[in-house]
């Protein structure tokens, strides 16, 4: 398959993310400024630990059990090798991708984070301004500690997805749906993966769920109906007993009881909107998904956040893709760290890449103005890498499975 660029000037809309370096470079030499954020995505995590409180970095940082699953992550980006082709046309280099529909300046998507106020003040207000000045499309979690209608006036013209944490309560269900598309959010992406909190050391060492505390369910003491149904049952308005609403809400958040396929017909009836799977790892469940007749399925283990000694998401991806092909659209999350994970993860098969933790750290780091920082530096090395046009990724393992060849794969995106 040729990945030969057919344009040969740069196209008037596409944004010059590659012109941070530049700027990174000038200020320093001329200014004597140096980045408040450092670039280096191994020393990232370990400045954000120096900056940020001890709670808040064990809750981002951490993972289920041993973090095995995260070292699984990052493994197998390591594993997947980037074999460049030279003198092919390069020069003005296009990241702009069409998701449902919709075209977007780069195929980068900001993670659906929650409880962002632990990190900084600026929380998810403000990754929702630098997103939308980016031209990223942001994912606003369920277990925000900003509403859903507060996020869509920082976020403006910016395009918005919301990521649900499905209740139980299915006239629950219904008014956050309802009230994120009131608020122009575009896409509904399910979680599938955390009906329960998993055993995560970190926070257990500290005792520490920020949740109980009514931190991070902004987005429950804000709706209606759960404000209705508690003061039915309780006789007080939320403000009047945190503690017992913040139990109530978590109870029917986080239950411990799954959903099924059968009821993903409760969303399709009330979201009228794409709607994207998120937390599918293998290829029969990508299969279901189609079957289901949602739009879209995102390869995602929550960063290795609920279930330890879990395969790398990377590593099914081409399973993914071999399964179902282009019959739905196919994101890709868990454990993308540099400019070269997304080219990765698009090479592999993936439409889009979401990112979390790098951004985090920024935030803990510095605010909104770390994030954007370390935002500007992921599109910046991701656009330099893609000088080289035609890329081929081969698999050292040089494994197969029954969905077809893993050893080498040409560059699908470019």
């Amino acid at each position: 398959m040729s990945a030969i660029q057919k344009v040969q000037h740069p196209h008037p809309e596409s944004r010059k993310y590659g012109a941070y370096q530049s700027e990174i470079y000038a200020n320093g030499m001329f200014k004597n400024i140096m980045p408040t954020v450092t670039t280096d995505p191994n020393k990232l995590e370990e400045q954000a630990k120096q900056c940020m409180s001890k709670k808040g970095y064990n809750y981002v940082g951490g993972g289920a059990g041993e973090r095995a699953t995260m070292d699984a992550n990052r493994l197998a980006f390591r594993q997947w090798k980037l074999v460049p082709r030279m003198l092919r046309q390069t020069t003005h280099r296009d990241l702009r991708v069409e998701l449902f529909g919709r075209t977007h300046d780069t195929p980068l998507l900001i993670a659906p984070i929650g409880v962002q106020v632990i990190f900084h003040e600026d929380k998810e207000t403000g990754i929702a301004d630098v997103a939308a000045e980016l031209g990223i499309p942001y994912i606003l979690s369920t277990a925000s500690s900003s509403t859903i209608e507060e996020v869509a006036q920082a976020s403006g013209d910016g395009a918005r997805w919301y990521q649900l944490y499905w209740p139980q309560d299915d006239e629950v269900t219904v008014s956050l749906l309802n009230r994120a598309q009131k608020a122009g959010f575009e896409v509904l992406v399910v979680t599938l993966d955390t009906w329960a909190l998993s055993w995560r050391p970190w926070d257990l060492d500290s005792a520490y769920v920020p949740f109980v505390k009514g931190i991070g369910d902004q987005t429950g003491f804000s709706d209606p109906v759960f404000r209705r149904k508690f003061k039915e049952k309780h006789g007080k308005e939320v403000e009047e007993d945190i503690h017992n609403a913040a139990l109530e809400w978590q109870s029917d958040v986080f239950s411990g009881a799954a959903h099924t396929w059968d009821q993903l017909e409760l969303l399709k009836k009330h979201w009228n909107g794409p709607i994207v799977l998120k937390g599918i790892q293998h290829p029969e469940d990508a299969l279901k998904a189609v079957e289901a007749g949602v739009q879209g399925i995102i390869c995602s283990n929550h960063g290795g956040r609920q279930l330890d000694g879990a395969v790398g998401s990377l590593e099914m991806l081409p399973e993914i893709v071999e399964a179902v092909g282009d019959k739905i659209t196919i994101l890709f999350d868990s454990g993308v760290r540099t400019g070269v994970d997304v080219i990765k993860a698009l090479a592999l098969g993936a439409k889009a890449v979401l990112v979390g933790r790098p951004w985090v750290y920024g935030l803990g780091i510095a605010g909104k103005a770390g994030a954007r920082d370390v935002l500007r530096g992921l599109l910046a090395a991701s656009n330099m890498s893609f000088h080289v046009r035609f890329i081929v990724l081969t698999d050292p393992t040089g494994s197969r499975s029954k969905y077809g060849p893993r050893r080498h794969s040409e560059c699908r995106w470019l």
